[in-house]
């Protein structure tokens, strides 16, 4: 049977030229990230980069992430230029864990319907993370799928490459017992544990979003949207100056999900309770939804997003080198024989 009513791609619930106006949006944006490496302008099929003669035997290292049910406070909040450095954060820090220096990032963004002024808030923060970590945003994919997302929702997908010299890799196998580990300081929740936070403060607590809350110092909205933090600057003003023999992004899992990854076989770490200050919020989703301390190590950062594994007589130098670059950080442990994965003492 043949229909009147002639339907168009438009009517279906895409608008092309919509898509068209984003872009144009986030021309500037995206071209404020681009380094002297960058070969191609926004809008191309792929991106071409160069790779810099300064590494001898270059390794490409490669990361994926998202930014998880963190989004859903954006979308509550109505506040969008800030997830996209999480999204950023996210992947650059995973492969800084190597050693790697963030060359280029690429983002996946996808809605039911796109609002252009909307999408750009997202990418204005994806090109700010990209200049915190030096990278350049050479291209993205932006997909409206009608029926697909919630009205005024959206997903986030990032990926990031970098490279390092074969020589300078760091995997974790120079580690060794009496080693010393150094946690860095987060600047919140970042984006790991949300699916709780929300059960406890809306769903249990019935908390509002733009309350402030004097323990906070802030409303929730500005506390629980508070960026990742990006590393790269504590790396670059850490490394060559001393040897850096390991290093862990802290995400989901905590740290005892994450610092092991790096461990050698027959390795450990012993933590130091009590040696760095664990965050407000962090208290405040323990004491309000009665969370075991157990659940909260392996959810939440507690207050560290990062860490360096040094030499015990380099411990003192380390320290002074990141406080001087505004890195808050502190000597939370040692890498011990004979303990399996993570013990708090």
């Amino acid at each position: 049977m043949k229909s009147d009513k002639r339907i168009t791609y438009k009517n279906s619930g895409v608008d092309i030229d919509e898509g068209d106006r984003f872009v144009d949006l986030i021309k500037p944006l995206v071209r404020k990230t681009f380094r002297p490496e960058v070969m191609t302008d926004i809008g191309s099929f792929g991106a071409f980069f160069k790779l810099a003669a300064k590494h001898k035997n270059p390794v490409l290292v490669s990361g994926t992430d998202g930014v998880g049910t963190k989004l859903k406070i954006a979308f509550m909040a109505d506040k969008h230029d800030t997830v996209g450095i999480d999204l950023v954060a996210m992947c650059v820090n995973d492969i800084l864990t190597c050693g790697a220096e963030p060359l280029f990032f690429l983002d996946y963004f996808a809605t039911g319907k796109l609002k252009p002024e909307k999408a750009a808030e997202v990418v204005e923060g994806i090109a700010a993370g990209c200049v915190e970590a030096g990278c350049a945003l050479v291209g993205g994919e932006t997909a409206e799928m009608p029926g697909f997302y919630e009205p005024g929702e959206y997903d986030l997908a990032g990926f990031a490459v970098g490279v390092a010299d074969r020589k300078r890799l760091i995997d974790g196998k120079k580690i060794c017992a009496g080693d010393a580990i150094i946690g860095i300081a987060s600047s919140g929740i970042h984006s790991n544990g949300y699916s709780l936070v929300r059960k406890v403060l809306f769903d249990a607590h019935r908390m509002k979003l733009r309350k402030v809350v004097p323990e906070l110092g802030a409303s929730l909205a500005e506390e629980l949207l508070r960026p990742t933090r990006i590393y790269v600057k504590a790396f670059n003003a850490l490394n060559k100056k001393i040897e850096i023999r390991g290093m862990s992004h802290i995400t989901g899992g905590g740290i005892p999900g994450n610092l092991p990854r790096v461990f050698p076989r027959g390795l450990g770490a012993e933590i130091f309770v009590d040696s760095w200050p664990v965050l407000p919020v962090f208290e405040m989703v323990q004491r309000l939804g009665n969370v075991p301390e157990e659940d909260m190590r392996r959810t939440f950062n507690m207050g560290l997003g990062y860490m360096v594994i040094v030499k015990s007589e380099d411990v003192k130098k380390a320290l002074t080198i990141l406080y001087r670059n505004d890195y808050e950080s502190f000597y939370i442990g040692n890498i011990k024989k004979g303990i399996k994965g993570v013990r708090y003492a």
